[in-house]
């Protein structure tokens, strides 16, 4: 766990080395952003049909669509796993700007300084260094930002009813606009506050979902908050290309595969 204040808007901060079990990986939309400091050979990114290579690593705001990942035969990095709203702080444009685009981590936080970075890690004594200094760095980058507070407020809500929380109700609570709060979530995660719950309510069914086992869809599909089956069946397509039953198959693969892997739950083989 990340020591305050950082532990308001990271999740955690992890060292990630050795071979991926596939080349190609798919991470689904889930409701957290991510910074990944590369120290290995470049990796690739592909959103849609557009792709890109990373040598010195990427930030990603919250994503509204699947992201594919290729890895070289050995990759070695450390990241932040960031709370939707937690990248603000760090960046110096409008998260809005970085929706479902990728970039690296010196358009964000400049060549020089990343170059910097990225030597001490790799000069670092081993992974609890690398990660201490992973977080000095991000102590020494954080900054004010308008309307987080609102926003972390907001997005708590939104999580604790996995997406159900009526929006409208959400801005009147705060007393503010539906205006100001959408102005205020993409400023600051890149999504508006209906997306959002758009995103945990889809992963609370994937968290919810068992692939080891039969599935019941309609079920899974009405404890998730989904109108109905067809409802739930179309917004996964949107979210991940593959239809709910597919991507069980592609989960069970990767169970088969590499059974108790600490990738399994999440990203999954390139389809």
């Amino acid at each position: 766990m990340p020591r305050p204040p950082l532990d308001a808007l990271i999740d955690d901060v992890y060292y990630l080395a050795g071979a991926a079990p596939y080349a190609r990986l798919t991470l689904p939309p889930m409701p957290a952003a991510l910074l990944i400091v590369n120290l290995g050979a470049p990796f690739r990114i592909r959103t849609g049909a557009e792709a890109a290579e990373f040598a010195d690593g990427c930030v990603i705001t919250t994503p509204t669509r699947a992201l594919e990942f290729g890895y070289p035969p050995r990759t070695r990095s450390v990241g932040v796993h960031v709370k939707p709203w937690g990248l603000a702080p760090f960046l110096p444009m409008p998260a809005a700007e970085l929706r479902d685009r990728p970039v690296p981590v010196e358009q964000v936080w400049g060549r020089a300084a990343v170059a910097e970075l990225r030597d001490r890690l790799a000069a670092a004594a081993g992974p609890r260094e690398m990660l201490t200094m992973l977080e000095d760095e991000l102590m020494r980058r954080l900054r004010s930002t308008a309307g987080l507070g609102l926003v972390r407020h907001t997005s708590g809500l939104i999580a604790a009813t996995r997406g159900a929380a009526p929006i409208g109700g959400l801005s009147e609570a705060a007393g503010v606009s539906s205006t100001l709060m959408a102005r205020r979530f993409k400023e600051t995660i890149g999504v508006t506050p209906k997306r959002l719950a758009r995103t945990y309510r889809f992963a609370a069914a994937v968290f919810a979902l068992d692939p080891a086992g039969p599935v019941d869809w309609g079920d899974l599909a009405a404890r998730a908050g989904y109108f109905d089956q067809a409802h739930f069946g179309h917004e996964f397509r949107e979210f991940t290309g593959l239809t709910p039953t597919r991507y069980v198959d592609v989960r069970r693969r990767f169970l088969r595969e590499h059974p108790g892997h600490a990738l399994d739950g999440w990203p999954l083989p390139a389809d």
